[in-house]
C-alpha cells in the first residue's frame, strides 16, 4: 500500500490509530508512541471538534510550544555550523529556516498537509494552515519523544534530507529592491534616513537606517555596513506594508496632500496696471566706499542639504541595471563568496 492509499483510507478522520501511525511514520521517518498529541496536532479549529469536557480541541497550544522549540533547536544547530558568523547573520539565518512560509512548504512537501483535519473552505483560504501545522507537530514530537527527538527530526529529516542549510543562509534577499519597485510603482517618494554611526564594543562600525515613505517613518534596522542596515530597514518596512493597512493608508494620504499642492498655483498672478517703465531705476552700488576702505556686498549663503535630501537624492540618481539576482552556486564556497560580497558590503 502507497502512502496516496494510507491518506485515502483515512479519509482524514482518524479513526484507525494503527493507519495513522503508518502515515506518520512516512511523514517524520519514525512511529508516534502517544498517537493522541499527534491528532492534536493536526487537528485545525475550523474542523469544530471538541473534547471530553465539551472544550474545543485544535492545534494552537502546540503550536505555540513547537514555535518556542524550533526557535531553540534550529537556533541550536545554525549555532554549530556556522562557527564563525555574527550573531547577526545566525539570527537572519534562524528566522529564514523557521518562517511560516518556510514550514508551510515544508509541510506540503512532507505531505503533512494531507493529515490536517480542517473545514474544506477554510483550509482553501488559510495559507498559513500548513506552517502552523508542523510547529504544532513539533511540538507533539517534544511532548510525545523530548528534546533530542526533535533535535534529531530537524537535523536528519528536515534539514539533511529537505532543506541546503547553506542556500538558505545566504541566498540574497534584497527587500530593498523589492521596496524601491514597490515605490515606483505606485508613484510615492522614499528615502533612507540615517539614524545613527557608531561603533559597537569591539570597534566595529554599526550602522542605522529608517525608511521614509512621503514622509511617513517606516521601519528600520541596523547593520555593520550601510547596505546591510538599509536591507533591514527595507524588510521591516515591506513586512509593515504587507501587515497594516493603516502604514499604506498614511503612506497615500500623504501623497494625495502632496501631489494636492504640485497641483495649485505656484507664481504669483501677473499684475494688471501697467508700470510705469519710463523711469529709470538705479543699480543697487556694488561696493560703497568709505574713505580709503571698500565695503562688499555681503554673499548669502546657501543652505546645506539635510540628510534626507542627500540620501534622497542618492536614490533617485540609482541606477537599477545592477539590481539582479545571482542564480547561486552549488558549492558552499562559491556561496559564501558570492552572497557575502553581494549582501555585506559597503
Amino acid at each position: 500500500m502507497t502512502f496516496r492509499d494510507i491518506i485515502d483510507a483515512l479519509q482524514l478522520s482518524f479513526l484507525d490509530d494503527k493507519e495513522l501511525r503508518r502515515a506518520l511514520r512516512e511523514v517524520i521517518g519514525f512511529y508516534p508512541h502517544n498517537i493522541e498529541h499527534y491528532k492534536v496536532a493536526l487537528t485545525h479549529k475550523s474542523s469544530g471538534q471538541r473534547n471530553d469536557k465539551g472544550k474545543p480541541l485544535n492545534n494552537e497550544r502546540l503550536e505555540f510550544l513547537g514555535d518556542a522549540l524550533l526557535d531553540a533547536v534550529v537556533g541550536h544547530i545554525v549555532f554549530e555550523h556556522f562557527d564563525n558568523k555574527r550573531e547577526g547573520f545566525l539570527t537572519n539565518t534562524r528566522s529564514k529556516l523557521v518562517s511560516r512560509e518556510t514550514l508551510g512548504k515544508l509541510a506540503q512537501e512532507m505531505g503533512l498537509t494531507d493529515l490536517i483535519q480542517s473545514n474544506g473552505a477554510q483550509r482553501s483560504h488559510n495559507s498559513y494552515m500548513a506552517g502552523n501545522a508542523f510547529e504544532a507537530l513539533v511540538g507533539a514530537i517534544y511532548l510525545d519523544q523530548g528534546y533530542d527527538a526533535v533535535m534529531r527530526f530537524m537535523k536528519k529529516r528536515i534539514l539533511l534530507q529537505m532543506v541546503n542549510i547553506d542556500k538558505v543562509a545566504y541566498k540574497e534577499v534584497n527587500f530593498k529592491s523589492k521596496l524601491l519597485e514597490w515605490t515606483q510603482k505606485n508613484r510615492v517618494k522614499m528615502a533612507f534616513v540615517i539614524l545613527e554611526q557608531s561603533k559597537d564594543s569591539q570597534g566595529s562600525p554599526v550602522f542605522g537606517f529608517q525608511v521614509n515613505i512621503e514622509g511617513v517613518e517606516g521601519g528600520s534596522g541596523q547593520g555593520y555596513s550601510k547596505k546591510e542596515a538599509q536591507q533591514v530597514a527595507a524588510k521591516n518596512t515591506l513586512q509593515r506594508l504587507r501587515r497594516e493597512p493603516q502604514f499604506i493608508d498614511a503612506i497615500f494620504s500623504a501623497k494625495s496632500e502632496r501631489t494636492k499642492m504640485e497641483e495649485e498655483p505656484t507664481m504669483i498672478a501677473p499684475e494688471v496696471e501697467q508700470k510705469e517703465d519710463f523711469i529709470i531705476a538705479q543699480e543697487e552700488p556694488q561696493a560703497i566706499e568709505q574713505g580709503s576702505d571698500i565695503q562688499e556686498k555681503p554673499v548669502k549663503e546657501k543652505k546645506k542639504p539635510t540628510k534626507a535630501e542627500l540620501v534622497e537624492t542618492e536614490i533617485d540618481e540609482m541606477d537599477l541595471s545592477d539590481i539582479t539576482h545571482q542564480k547561486m552556486r552549488q558549492t558552499r564556497e562559491e556561496i559564501i563568496a558570492a552572497a557575502e560580497a553581494a549582501a555585506f558590503s559597503e
